[in-house]
């Protein structure tokens, strides 16, 4: 049997062999250097975003992106859309209630309208879990999941980490603790796979009630205690409870969970003196986080975060077309 190489690191490959994929739908579907290479791309994108007062590209000049958001967004939308118009991209938005999926259209047939409509990249966000993969393989342009019922939100993985390797300088030995409603998470889950691909040691720390049984396939270690769990952590990324995913009691009151979960100062203490304080937004203030931890100028990185999102969507939009606009190598 031939040998068979593993790059360690991305320099190591050109073109489209730097990331192979059409879509991008999961972390489980990346290699650690192939997440290494879009989180580079990335960092290139947040200079220039940061750096420049004109912000505009223009290398999408001419090409189609259609933001399909089947599920409600502000934050996830408005990042696409903003990362979309900086490259140049016609962006346009296509929001559920507007659609007709609400008047009794299957998503097979909105997948196929979709794709008569002769997009150049699609951003799909969708209730159901597996419905952008769905959409995916029956539309000829790159997709992009923005979020699938409980399973993966990739680009909010690759923006945490694009945020703590900015703030702490890489993942090697670094405790990220996960902390809050990990059961219906896909931010969860998306983190867990990619900081542990990343050489990070997570922890997923809840509730019995809110804690998947297949945390541990995901690369994290349970934790049912927040003392536990944020022994010693560099980054404590918190959950809001996803009640709207919920059928049934899990959690007493959330005045209960708050004073059992709930991200204070004085639970803040038991980490280490810098660690980084993160939550993929929207908060749920006084629930899982404190106002005073939250707003934290040295500690927190929640807005940095939604600054690193514009740069992450950027990058792969730009990866994901770049063997439709011909560039060499990645035809």
């Amino acid at each position: 049997m031939p040998e068979v190489i593993i790059p360690s690191t991305s320099s190591e490959l050109t073109g489209r062999a730097l990331f192979p994929h059409r879509h991008l739908l999961s972390i489980a579907d990346l290699k650690p250097w192939e997440i290494r290479f879009l989180l580079d791309e990335a960092e290139q994108w947040a200079k220039v975003n940061r750096g420049n007062a004109r912000k505009h590209d223009g290398r999408l000049a001419g090409m189609t992106q259609i933001n399909a958001f089947f599920e409600n967004s502000t934050r996830t939308l408005l990042s696409f859309e903003i990362a979309g118009k900086r490259l140049g991209a016609d962006v346009v938005n296509m929001h559920a209630g507007q659609s007709s999926v609400k008047k009794g259209e299957t998503l097979i047939d909105t997948a196929m309208t979709l794709n008569a409509m002769a997009a150049d990249v699609i951003v799909i966000r969708h209730a159901s879990s597996g419905a952008v993969a769905l959409i995916a393989d029956m539309v000829d342009c790159a997709v992009l999941n923005a979020g699938d019922g409980w399973h993966q939100h990739p680009t909010q993985a690759l923006l945490d980490a694009l945020t703590i390797r900015r703030r702490k300088g890489g993942f090697e030995g670094l405790i990220v603790a996960i902390c809050g409603d990990i059961l219906h998470s896909r931010v969860a889950r998306s983190n867990m796979l990619s900081l542990s691909a990343l050489g990070a040691q997570v922890r997923a720390v809840a509730p019995p009630t809110l804690m998947p049984p297949e945390v541990g396939m995901l690369g994290a270690t349970p934790c049912y205690r927040m003392d536990e769990g944020l022994d010693g952590a560099d980054v404590v990324m918190m959950l809001r409870l996803q009640n709207e995913r919920m059928d049934g009691a899990f959690i007493p009151s959330p005045r209960e969970y708050h004073m059992l979960y709930g991200l204070t100062p004085e639970r803040l203490a038991i980490a280490r003196p810098d660690a980084l304080v993160m939550h993929p937004g929207p908060m749920n203030r006084g629930v899982e986080i404190s106002s005073n931890v939250a707003d934290d100028p040295d500690r927190s990185a929640i807005t940095e975060q939604v600054e690193m999102g514009v740069a992450v969507r950027m990058a792969c939009l730009d990866v994901l077309t770049r063997g439709a606009r011909g560039m060499e190598g990645w035809s």
